[in-house]
């Protein structure tokens, strides 16, 4: 079965030297936010569904939480092991599989780690891994990109220079997809690689949660933790419980 883009361009060292500068202050924020919001009881368990290489979950950690990242990438996952402590710990595992089951007290899927798969039935799947994961009144916080500004205000084409290589950028809506193709070239050598994200909107998240079993409770649009709103807001941010809790 051929590798699909998410298992090259997450593995690869051009990854995190192309989005080196992605903001630790911005993702502290957004935690203290939803710590403020949420109010988790320090004995709570929280799973980091697409932890990368760790940042959200070494900072949860730090505020006494027992965290669990978990990665598709093994890349990413060796990188944040060096921050394991006994309340912190980092596997490889890919999300529409099973993890734990009614283990987790909030789940946490950021920076917009989802949209990735072929099918919608993929990432109900997903939701449902998610869903079993979380214990009878566990929560589920998933933060996407605004779709609908994005598409908007989509920057078709950029170079950007890190570390001495130029990567040239491009954007298209192609299927329902927002798809970025990334050509550089490194020590004499060409490489291309590509981001593929569903263009979901707050319907289709809401179709997706109402087949997963979730109830949505919290709609945000930003790492402030403000209203969502479809034109203006950066972010897509849900907050979610079981159905039946």
């Amino acid at each position: 079965m051929p590798k699909k883009w998410f298992h090259n361009w997450f593995n690869s060292p051009y990854y995190h030297i192309l989005y080196h500068q992605r903001d630790d202050e911005e993702a502290e924020f957004f935690i203290d936010n939803l710590c403020s919001f949420l109010k988790p009881d320090l004995n709570s368990r929280l799973l980091d569904i697409a932890c990368g290489r760790g940042r959200h979950a070494v900072y949860l950690n730090k505020k006494g939480y027992d965290v669990t990242g978990i990665d598709l990438s093994y890349a990413s996952v060796k990188y944040a092991k060096q921050f394991e402590n006994e309340k912190l710990h980092f596997y490889v595992h890919d999300m529409r599989y099973l993890f734990y089951i009614n283990y987790y007290d909030i789940a946490f899927n950021l920076f917009t780690s989802f949209g990735y798969f072929d099918t919608e039935k993929d990432h109900v799947n997903s939701l449902k891994t998610f869903r079993k994961a979380l214990k009878k009144d566990g929560l589920l916080v998933l933060d996407y990109f605004n779709s609908e500004k994005i598409i908007k205000h989509l920057n078709h084409q950029e170079v950007k220079h890190v570390d001495g290589i130029d990567f040239n950028i491009s954007k298209k809506v192609i299927d329902g997809n927002i798809v970025k193709s990334i050509l550089f070239e490194h020590k004499s050598k060409d490489y291309a690689f590509k981001e593929e994200v569903k263009a979901f909107s707050l319907n289709d998240f809401n179709r997706m949660f109402a087949s997963s079993g979730f109830k949505v409770v919290h709609c945000f649009g930003n790492y402030a933790l403000e209203e969502f709103d479809a034109l203006k807001s950066d972010r897509l941010i849900f907050i979610c419980k079981k159905a039946d809790a």
